[in-house]
Formats: structure tokens, C-alpha cells, sequence
């Protein structure tokens, strides 16, 4: 054996990849390597981000085990093949190399390449939403893994169960089995490939229910498990997304930035979900920062890689004054989800904001009612801070302030506790509105200094701007937003609805929904009514 293979298949062992990858290639152009020295200078490879070179080897290993008859080893190489270009986004080329895997070993079920097969299988029923014959297709791996006593393919299987009972609605039974997935893997008894990919589902779960104490929990315990990988290329990519996205929440829009700036560049050809996920990130910042161009543009790049663009591109054009536009992408988005699941969970607050920029308080309330349903069966405490901000939107929107407050309250405690300044200040500023109209103008000017401290301090020009509007008007009577007291004033002033429309860039339906509201709350019936209440209350200079 020559000194460079040795020293290779050392710093394989000891999961130095840079090493064992360069003494591997430094042996391999001195004599043939074995299948199993071509399968670790892969696998080196791989966790370099090689994932061409990965591939090519893959390839060739094979066929050679195809032409030596040996079906299971060569089903498991179609495997591997087959989840790298699904991966790079090469879905058919994918497909073909699990089928590929599938016919190798059909004549053999009992095999544990089954298993794997199988553990495959449990993501793809998911997404077609049979979440109880995902569950099920779990515990038969589960059954294969203890079979053959394979401590890498039992996690698989209880990584699915868990996903499969939380996006059930079981949240609570979910986590436990995630709990029990992650014992082999804390003891060290998973193969590391594998035990990554589980730990980026257990942060993208955690993500996707808003339960932040979770997510930082699990971001923070994979990071520690990427340091202990020199150059996991694959894997410092996926946990810098999850970092990035916590970074927002915290706060650190700057880092957050950054971090996903660079998954986009690292994760290029290698994972195409997770460049999606950075290039949205990124639009998220940028939007909240009040940069439209840099927004929409990394919005639709992520809506390039795979990723729906919404609810941030719609919350963007709100944002700009287009309403309509918001409220037709969020409704498409929402059509694409079964009512009730998790996944409709932010496009539902999204669509409140919108549905009340434009006066219909009906569907703003059928959605905040719906995410209040979504936070009852996945108990997270996003979702449930979430829930109580729209609550009290509505309510405020409908000139109920008296009510709109304990709501109000309940959620800037609950973004509070989850240290999420962004949101808390945003609730701040909505408490603020509530105050003043119920005539208590200290308390609402104690909660828009500390609404504005913190927006300053993020720069969230967007809401900073909102904040400043709010400190510099009176208080509005019977409860008319800012948008109608505009069009209140425009009636007063003897404008049409087209000609309203057209001065505030909204459409003629919407300025008719708007007189429809303001007649309510005036209590009036007819446009000279709601011009004489303008008068008297002087509203016919806004």
C-alpha cells in the first residue's frame, strides 16, 4: 500500500475531507484504487462541494458492481445518484436513477435497500399531502431498519413519522418521535451524510411551524455539528439559510444579509432548494429595508430556483401602494394550499395587511379567523403572536379599538418573549393607533417612541414612515383608517369614484368598498351625509 493511500484513508476515517480527498487523488494518479477507496474519495468529494467529480465516480463504481452482479450495491450507488441531481435541480435525470435503484432490486423486498427506497418514498407522499400513508410508510422503514439492525435508516424512518405527525396536526407527538430520532445520532451511530440531512429537515420543520425557541434551539446544535466537519460545504449552506432566516427575526438584518448572500453563491449546483431559500432571504431584508428594486429582483430569483414568491413580493407591492396586485398573488398563492394547513399559515396574515389596505374588513377577518384556527392545531408561539396581531387588526379596522386591545397586548408579549424586535415593534404601532382612538394620547405616544426607537434602529423605512404619519395626525373619528379618511375627503371635495380612484391609484371597486365602510361607521347613507360629517369634523383638507 502506498503512503498516500494510507494517509488518505486516515483522514477519511478521522472525517478530514480536504486531507483524504488530496491523498486519495495523489494515490489514485500512482495505481487503481478499490471500490471502496473510489467510494470514500466520492464521498470526500461530495463533502467538498465536488459534486461533478462526486457524480462521475459514482457512475463508474456503478457499473462496475453492475457488471460483477452485485444488484444491492449497485441500487444503492443509483440511490445516491438519483438524490444528487435532484438536489442540483435535475429532477428528471433523478427520477431516472431511482427507477433505476427500484428495478435492481425488485425481484429482492426483503432487502435493505428497500428501506432506503422506502425512506425516499415517505417525502414524496408528504408533498402530495397523504400525510397519514406517509406516516405509515415511516413505520415500515422503521420495521426494515430494526430488520437489519441499521441505525441510520431507523432515524430516517422516525425523521419521517415526526414530519408526518406534525404537518397532521400532532404536533406535540410529532416532536417527541423527532426527539427519539436524534438519539443515534447524538451518539454518534448515524452515517454523518445522513445525520445532516436529518438535522436540516429538523430546522426546516421548526421553521415552518414559527417555533423560534426550536429553531434556534436546533440551528444552534447543528452549527456545532458543522464546526465538527471540516469544509461540510452541503451542509454549513443549508444551516447558514436557517441562520439567516433567525437573523431576521433577531434583528441582525446586516448578517442576515450576508449569510444568505453566500448560500446563493456556495450552494450554486449543489442544492437548489437552499439557493431558492437564500435568494428569498434576501428579498425579505431588502424589503424590509424599503429597497423595492433589490427586493423584487431577489424575489424573482428565488421564484427561478423553485420557490413561491410570496407573501414576501406580495407584502412588497402593499407596501408600494398596489394593493390589488397583494391581494390577487396572495389569493393564487393560498389556492395552491389545502385550507388549514401550516403552509397557509403566513400567507394568511400577509392577506389580512392586504385586505385591509383596501377597506375589505369581511376578508381580512375570514383569514385572521383561519390563521387563528392553523395556530390552534399547530401549536407554535409564532403562530400564536401572529394570530393575535391580525385579531386586533381587524378589530381596529372596524373601529372596535376597546376590543382590538387585549389582542394587541397578548401579541407584543408573546414577539417579547420570542426577542423579535421587527414584529414587536410593529404591534407597538398598532397599540398606538388603539389608544388614540380610545383618547388615552399618552399611552399611545409612550408606545410609538418605543415602536420607533426600535424601527430606527433596524431601518425599516417602510415602518418608520407608517410611525411617523401616525405622530403627526390627530386622531381620526368613528374609527375611519387613514385610507378612508383620504377618500372621505376627496367625496367632500365633490369627486367621483373614478376620479378618486384614479388620484389614489386604486381601483373604482375598491374606492366603492371604501364609501361602503365609511358609510357604516358614520352611520350615513348618501355621499352628502359623509361630505357634511367630513366638514364638521375637519377632514376636507386630508
Amino acid at each position: 500500500m502506498t503512503s498516500a493511500l494510507q494517509e488518505a484513508r486516515e483522514a477519511y476515517q478521522r472525517h478530514d475531507w480536504v486531507r483524504a480527498h488530496a491523498a486519495f487523488s495523489q494515490a489514485q494518479a500512482q495505481q487503481s484504487l478499490a471500490p471502496d477507496d473510489l467510494s470514500a474519495l466520492a464521498d470526500a468529494a461530495w463533502w467538498l462541494g465536488r459534486t461533478d467529480e462526486t457524480l462521475t465516480i459514482s457512475t463508474e463504481l456503478y457499473r462496475h458492481h453492475l457488471r460483477a452482479n452485485r444488484r444491492n450495491q449497485a441500487a444503492r450507488l443509483a440511490m445516491e445518484i438519483g438524490f444528487l441531481c435532484y438536489l442540483r435541480g435535475d429532477v428528471s435525470v433523478g427520477s431516472g436513477w431511482i427507477g433505476r435503484a427500484r428495478r435492481l432490486v425488485r425481484d429482492d423486498p426483503d432487502s435493505v435497500e428497500h428501506g432506503y427506497l422506502m425512506a425516499m418514498a415517505v417525502d414524496q407522499t408528504m408533498d402530495s399531502g397523504d400525510f397519514e400513508g406517509a406516516i405509515a410508510l415511516a413505520r415500515r422503514v422503521q420495521s426494515i431498519a430494526d430488520l437489519f439492525r441499521d441505525p441510520t435508516l431507523g432515524a430516517m424512518g422516525l425523521i419521517g413519522e415526526g414530519i408526518g405527525l406534525i404537518k397532521q396536526g400532532r404536533v406535540t407527538d410529532g416532536m417527541a418521535v423527532l426527539d427519539e430520532a436524534m438519539l443515534p445520532i447524538r451518539a454518534g451511530e448515524v452515517e454523518p451524510g445522513f445525520a445532516g440531512n436529518i438535522y436540516c429537515q429538523l430546522m426546516q420543520i421548526c421553521h415552518d411551524l414559527a417555533d423560534l425557541p426550536r429553531a434556534r434551539q436546533w440551528t444552534e446544535v447543528t452549527q456545532r455539528w458543522c464546526d465538527s466537519f471540516p469544509s461540510a460545504v452541503m451542509f454549513v449552506g443549508i444551516c447558514r439559510v436557517h441562520r439567516a432566516q433567525l437573523m431576521q427575526v433577531d434583528g441582525r438584518w446586516s448578517e442576515a444579509e450576508q449569510e444568505a448572500t453566500l448560500v446563493c453563491t456556495d450552494l450554486a449546483r449543489l442544492n437548489v432548494a437552499a439557493v431558492a431559500e437564500g435568494h428569498y432571504q434576501v428579498g425579505e431584508i431588502r424589503r424590509l429595508r424599503g429597497d423595492v428594486a433589490g427586493a423584487e429582483e431577489a424575489y424573482r430569483r428565488a421564484h427561478q430556483y423553485g420557490r413561491s414568491p410570496q407573501p414576501g413580493l406580495a407584502l412588497m407591492w402593499l407596501a408600494q401602494g398596489r394593493p390589488e396586485a397583494a391581494i390577487a398573488a396572495i389569493r393564487s398563492a393560498l389556492a395552491e394550499q389545502v385550507p388549514g394547513r401550516l403552509e397557509r399559515a403566513r400567507l394568511c396574515a400577509a392577506y389580512v395587511e392586504a385586505c385591509l389596505a383596501v377597506g375589505d374588513v369581511d376578508a381580512a377577518d375570514a383569514a385572521a379567523a383561519e390563521l387563528g384556527e392553523i395556530a390552534a392545531r399547530y401549536v407554535s408561539p409564532g403562530f400564536a403572536a401572529a394570530a393575535a396581531q391580525v385579531s386586533g387588526m381587524v378589530q381596529l379596522s372596524r373601529g372596535q379599538a376597546e376590543g382590538a386591545l387585549p389582542a394587541l397586548r397578548r401579541a407584543c408579549r408573546s414577539w417579547l418573549d420570542l426577542d423579535a424586535p421587527y414584529e414587536t415593534a410593529r404591534v407597538r404601532v398598532l397599540l398606538a393607533e388603539a389608544y388614540r382612538a380610545l383618547g388615552d394620547s399618552d399611552a399611545a405616544t409612550l408606545e410609538l417612541d418605543a415602536a420607533t426607537a426600535a424601527l430606527t434602529e433596524l431601518g425599516a423605512a417602510v415602518d418608520i414612515r407608517r410611525a411617523d404619519r401616525l405622530r403627526g395626525r390627530s386622531v381620526l373619528p368613528a374609527g375611519l383608517t387613514a385610507r378612508e379618511a383620504e377618500v372621505l375627503a376627496r367625496v367632500a371635495a365633490g369627486s367621483s369614484n373614478r376620479d378618486i380612484a384614479t388620484a389614489l391609484f386604486i381601483s373604482e371597486k375598491t374606492v366603492a368598498r371604501h364609501l361602503s365602510n365609511i358609510f357604516d361607521k358614520l352611520g350615513v347613507s348618501s355621499r352628502t351625509e359623509a361630505a357634511a360629517f367630513a366638514f364638521n369634523h375637519g377632514l376636507t383638507t386630508r
